[in-house]
């Protein structure tokens, strides 16, 4: 791990934003980790890339935390978008706190168990907690009920089941996970 440098995306990255979400895509557990398929993908804009990395990184909507090879390439990437309370978030449900949301979890499969995964995490939470005004309570994600490596991570990091469950989006769970009663579970952390 000590060769990878972990930093927040710059806004003129979208290439290699968009080359990382493509590999995320093409993973055999991408079925059970992502609510887009590799075709929807493939079919955006480079418009949308664009839009995509600037929108991560800078500002306090969202941030994007890569970690980097020595020799440029990017071995996985976290993101957390900020929830404001009294918003709706991605399941039409009302969010009743401020609170980060964990999406778009991927690490390269030659990079796991290296550590990579763990300095994302430290990064993404560090600079959630960094926010003020308002502070972040938590900090949340959700797993797929059949990926329990992803729930294994989460766990061992400090995230706690809360609980809650939502139903996999069903223009997603169809023809992603095969099983329209697919249910992801909210997995959350509280502000140190």
């Amino acid at each position: 791990m000590d060769q990878y440098v972990v930093r927040a995306v710059q806004g003129d990255e979208w290439e290699k934003v968009k080359e990382l979400r493509i590999a995320a895509l093409r993973d055999p557990a991408a079925p059970v980790a992502f609510l887009e398929t590799l075709a929807q993908a493939e079919s955006r804009p480079d418009e949308f890339w664009r839009d995509r990395a600037q929108g991560a990184s800078h500002g306090r909507h969202a941030r994007q935390f890569v970690a980097e090879a020595p020799d440029g390439q990017w071995a996985g990437s976290v993101t957390v978008l900020v929830e404001e309370g009294g918003t709706a978030d991605f399941f039409e449900r009302a969010v009743e706190r401020t609170q980060g949301h964990v999406v778009g979890v991927f690490v390269r499969a030659e990079q796991r168990g290296t550590g990579v995964t763990d300095a994302l995490f430290t990064a993404a939470l560090d600079w959630a907690w960094s926010l003020e005004g308002p502070a972040l309570e938590r900090v949340r994600l959700f797993v797929h009920e059949d990926n329990p490596r992803a729930g294994a991570f989460y766990r061992r990091f400090g995230f706690r089941a809360s609980g809650q469950a939502v139903p996999v989006p069903v223009p997603v769970a169809v023809p992603v996970a095969g099983d329209a009663g697919a249910k992801e579970f909210e997995y959350v952390i509280s502000r140190p």
